[in-house]
């Protein structure tokens, strides 16, 4: 007779209250040893504080956890790394100037690292073990983002884990990348060990997991096995039926230029930078342009020389509806119609102390918002509210900080408050990093509009279905060099996914 294991996890009726809100309400799962669990649901649902206890960085209000059949209480990160809990993080935690030992030490427990008599060659063979792939002694700022997230598996790994909680940890790999992980993944949990996998990656939860618990409002409205559904189907359970979600696009091309860059040579601008190398680009009017890649590869270079943040460029060498801008800053820039959605939507994006009618105020130069020196502080309020209709913004009102809005309300917000602008140009970094399938959507039929009303758009995101969705033309970046752009039609994941490994032959941009 065979005997049933017990699951490694069992949370029964689980809750976290905190003062005015119930992020988690009466929540019951369980993970089995050796499975791969996907716990999904939008931003505000739950996902986070209930992770957050499994790793004892919070404990519940109410509730009892299990663990591989024994009632148990998880004070703290430390206590669940001995228990055998591992979390890799969105943000890696690692420090560029350190080796990948250096960086996996510093990670661990005192009593751990005491009862490894030599970590390099521990780690190396975790490493060929699993077909990680990592180089104990080389530096992390040499690392690709794949192998960086390696280097975090690995410190867990060490800690002989056995349940691995990742998330979102396929939003800056490349196809290849993700597929070598996937590989990693299955291998872990054929020796044993369960993995949580939090995604909004609908696509890819079919492929890998072999069940999912779906959290809407803090509680468990759901359960699957995604093998047997779609990603629209699951997208449903997360959102509700009557929810419109993301469909194909029709992709248009045009003639018209109104942003061209030529031969932009940028050196770094600090000491782990990338720089860019001979950009060119043009892009036209009723476009968007996606551009591909991990991050680290000049996103961040190239998008401060479009927006006017870096203005070293040589004057000639951006032009905005055949003026040339490169000397100009970002204020002009919006004066002469361009428009710009930046990485950070809190530092960057708007002030996360401020109200959401200051924060209308920040970039918005073509509303007769000043009179005679003086704000216009109806008009102000009026535009903001009109913001917050039009772009379904949950908050309390206008009134509210912008750092108390969810990352996909506040990224509707921005993006709202500069398409309100009608650019010419929009620059477009990360759109949907970070937000829920429902806020996608909408950022996604935000963008085809503008577009159809005859702006470009330049979006930047590491999100490779998302670019294949909503453009007309897609490129890539690597190592500061840009591909040559293509019509999105006439490429396919696979050879974008190659661009994104830096092998492309032509770094031109088309003329």
């Amino acid at each position: 007779m065979t005997q049933t294991l017990p699951p490694l996890l069992e949370l029964q009726q689980i809750s976290k209250h905190y003062p005015g809100v119930i992020a988690n309400d009466q929540i019951s799962l369980s993970l089995a040893q050796g499975e791969i669990l996907a716990l999904l649901g939008e931003n505000g649902a739950g996902k986070s504080t209930l992770v957050k206890m499994i790793y004892g960085v919070t404990q519940p209000t109410s509730g009892k956890i299990n663990w591989l059949g024994q009632p148990t209480s998880i004070k703290s990160p430390n206590q669940a790394r001995q228990m055998g809990i591992g979390m890799v993080f969105q943000h890696f935690s690692v420090f560029e100037t350190l080796t990948v030992a250096e960086n996996i030490e510093l990670g661990l427990d005192r009593e751990v690292v005491s009862k490894i008599s030599d970590l390099p060659q521990a780690i190396k063979k975790l490493s060929d073990t699993y077909d990680l792939h990592v180089d104990p002694q080389r530096y992390v700022h040499n690392l690709s983002i794949g192998e960086r997230q390696r280097l975090e598996i690995l410190r867990c790994l060490i800690q002989d884990v056995k349940l691995l909680i990742l998330d979102e940890p396929t939003s800056v790999l490349t196809p290849q990348e993700v597929a070598g992980l996937f590989k990693v993944l299955r291998k872990l949990t054929h020796n044993g060990c369960s993995i949580m996998f939090i995604s909004h990656k609908l696509k890819e939860v079919t492929e890998l997991c072999d069940r999912a618990v779906i959290l809407r409002g803090g509680k468990v409205s759901g359960e699957c096995h995604p093998a047997q559904e779609t990603p629209t189907s699951i997208a449903r359970m997360m959102v509700g039926d009557d929810a419109i979600l993301s469909e194909t696009f029709p992709h248009k091309l045009n003639e018209t230029t109104v942003l061209k860059i030529d031969q932009l040579t940028l050196a770094p601008t600090h000491p782990f930078g990338t720089g860019l190398k001979q950009i060119n680009l043009q892009l036209q009017a009723g476009e968007i342009l996606g551009i591909a890649g991990v991050a680290g590869n000049g996103q961040e270079d190239l998008l401060q020389a479009l927006s006017g943040e870096d203005t070293r460029a040589k004057h000639h060498q951006i032009m905005l509806n055949h003026k040339p801008i490169g000397r100009f800053h970002s204020g002009i820039r919006r004066q002469m119609g361009m428009a710009y959605v930046p990485t950070d939507r809190l530092g960057q994006g708007a002030v996360p102390e401020m109200s959401l009618i200051d924060n209308t105020l920040l970039t918005n130069s073509k509303h007769p918002l000043v009179k005679f020196g003086w704000l216009c502080k109806h008009k102000i309020s009026q535009l903001c509210q009109q913001l917050i209709q039009q772009n379904d913004v949950k908050c309390r009102n206008e009134s509210s900080i912008a750092q108390s809005l969810s990352g996909g309300n506040l990224q509707k917000f921005i993006l709202g408050r500069e398409i309100s602008q009608n650019p010419v140009v929009l620059i477009c970094a990360h759109p949907t990093w970070g937000v829920d399938i429902g806020a996608a959507s909408f950022i996604h039929r935000q963008l085809i509009q503008l577009r159809d009303q005859g702006a470009a758009i330049v979006v930047i995101s590491e999100d490779i279905d998302e670019l294949f969705m909503i453009s007309d033309r897609l490129a890539a970046l690597y190592e500061g060099q840009l591909s040559q752009p293509v019509p999105t039609a006439e490429t396919s994941l696979e050879e974008v996914g190659q661009w994104i490994a830096g092998r492309f032959n032509n770094v031109e941009a088309a003329s």
